[in-house]
């Protein structure tokens, strides 16, 4: 029960299930915008998310167990000035399944042509044309 405590008072594990809610809206919004709702994306879609926060689960054990420190090199004045604590293996993940459901927020919002300052949308964009079939030319 302790674990629970820990995991759910971490501010990744927060900020990764507000970008996850954020990220099923905007997608709903898209297919009611697109009026086109297709049960195989939106059950991928939760099968992923789903994913994410197992692995977030397993990987913040692991680092209870193993307590590992992925930045241990940085000198503690330095970290204390920083105010940074531990990073384990959770973290990093933790961060990765973030980014990775911010760059679907912001997919969402460009097909669901939301207004976005016109630099930004044609940088994501591009980065949506590389990574992700979705976008198109």
């Amino acid at each position: 029960m302790e674990f629970l405590k820990i995991l759910l008072n971490n501010d990744g594990v927060k900020i990764l299930c507000i970008v996850i809610v954020l990220d099923t809206i905007f997608g709903i919004l898209r297919a009611i915008k697109e009026r086109s709702v297709n049960s195989t994306i939106g059950i991928d879609g939760i099968i992923r998310k789903v994913g994410m926060l197992i692995a977030v689960f397993f990987l913040a054990l692991i680092d209870l167990i193993i307590n590992i420190d992925l930045i241990g090199f940085i000198p503690e004045t330095l970290k204390t000035y920083l105010n940074l604590g531990s990073i384990g293996v959770c973290d990093i993940f933790n961060i990765l399944f973030i980014v990775f459901e911010i760059l679907s927020i912001f997919k969402n919002m460009i097909l669901c042509k939301l207004p976005i300052p016109a630099k930004f949308q044609e940088f994501l964009e591009n980065i949506m044309k590389e990574f992700t079939g979705e976008i198109k030319e």
